[in-house]
């Protein structure tokens, strides 16, 4: 039956997260004894409050179609969020609440790529980026940036990427997978490289902006440089930061001819994202903020765990990050120290099955001779992570 899938779906590659992360949950099934650090998915329930405002919303009988863009209360908290933590202005026109951020940059790519058209792509890059780019019709411009620039896309770079062709800049920040964060200066310098591009848009995947714990405030692209606005897509979500994965409610903000063509999309597939997962996403926006205090507390106290004990390993290399809940280590020291290991997919494997703790492989995010891990979990079970991978390394160190 291989013979009737699509030529263009044969292209894509599925998600390597997901696919370790279902790995691991086959393997605990099975009996064995996996930690996985794979998921990107907070390990904190979702507030009480949120999740009391769905009980009424259901009670309530808010369980019909909305529109297609979003209930109009949600439009008016979001639009509230940009203002009062971005300040940046947007009317609901220029808002798409969609089923989750994935969804919204699948829209945005769908409603502005044409065949041949490319998207700038700094590695390492979220997994979903290039695939996505692929199904959109796109062709993805892939950018190398190094450990020295902190995994960041530097303005002379993004100028020498820009051809005639370009249509689309992809920023991550703070980043998944490096948790690295953009300054304002830097962010002020890739936007006047895009200012003197006038036939470029950027969107900015801002998914983990309140997983955030660098020197100085976090920067909004469009707040730095006013001039670019209309060029400008702002990609948001309440899973990561009210950790709502489940839910499936993201946004993007952006001048409403981009919007309207992405709300067409929309409406040709998913229609409108859950009524009580808006009801729920509502009273995240407009309810106590004090919830993500705590969380980013706990993951920063994980992150400075984690890298401190990555770091004391033989033969891996990790740097600080900013934000976000995973740590990036260099392991190219360890594939070359132990026989058999080839790369960074062959030592996830072997990682696996010698010290029973799932990671997920640098090659998918652009990035080979590094790991993935979360740390969207609790410090005792990073502790025994780090244990094992310790005793796995013992062999061969």
């Amino acid at each position: 039956m291989n013979d009737f899938v699509a030529d263009l779906v044969k292209r894509v590659k599925p998600s390597a997260t997901i696919a370790v992360s279902m790995k691991a949950a086959e393997l605990k099934r099975a009996g064995k004894d996996v930690i996985g650090l794979g998921a990107g998915e907070p390990d904190f329930d979702t507030p009480d409050h949120i999740k009391q405002a769905a009980i009424e919303a259901i009670n309530a009988g808010q369980t019909k179609y909305t529109a297609v863009d979003g209930t109009p209360e949600l439009k008016q908290a979001i639009m509230g969020k940009l203002l009062r933590e971005n300040h940046v202005s947007y009317q609901a026109n220029e808002i798409l609440v969609s089923c989750g951020a994935k969804h919204s940059i699948f829209n945005l790519l769908n409603a502005v790529i044409n065949p041949g058209d490319e998207v700038i792509i700094p590695t390492p890059y979220w997994v979903s980026y290039p695939d996505m780019t692929l199904l959109a019709g796109g062709e993805s411009v892939i950018v190398e940036t190094t450990a020295e620039a902190d995994f960041k896309l530097t303005a002379a770079q993004l100028a020498a990427a820009i051809t005639p062709k370009t249509r689309l800049v992809m920023l991550n920040s703070p980043s998944n997978p490096t948790g690295k964060a953009y300054t304002r200066q830097e962010l002020s310098e890739l936007a006047d490289v895009i200012k003197n591009n006038p036939h470029v848009l950027v969107a900015t995947d801002d998914i983990y902006e309140h997983i955030y714990w660098g020197s100085e405030p976090l920067a909004n692209m469009v707040a730095l440089c006013p001039e670019i606005r209309d060029r400008v897509i702002i990609i948001n979500g309440v899973s990561k930061a009210y950790a709502m994965t489940g839910w499936r409610i993201g946004y993007a903000a952006a001048h409403a001819d981009i919007i309207t063509a992405m709300r067409k999309i929309q409406s040709q597939s998913t229609s409108n994202p859950c009524s009580i997962s808006q009801a729920a996403a509502t009273a995240a926006y407009n309810g106590p903020q004090d919830c993500l205090v705590e969380m980013k507390q706990a993951f920063k106290e994980r992150h400075d765990y984690l890298v401190a004990a990555l770091n004391d390993l033989p033969g891996i290399h990790c740097q600080s990050g900013d934000g976000a809940f995973y740590a990036f280590p260099d392991v190219r020291e360890v594939v070359a120290g132990i026989e058999g290991v080839n790369d960074d997919i062959e030592l996830s494997t072997w990682l696996l099955e010698e010290a029973g703790v799932a990671v997920v492989p640098g090659t998918p995010f652009g990035a080979p001779g590094y790991v993935r891990l979360s740390f969207a979990t609790s410090i005792d079970v990073l502790q025994d992570a780090i244990a094992r991978i310790k005793k796995a390394l013992s062999v061969h160190f």
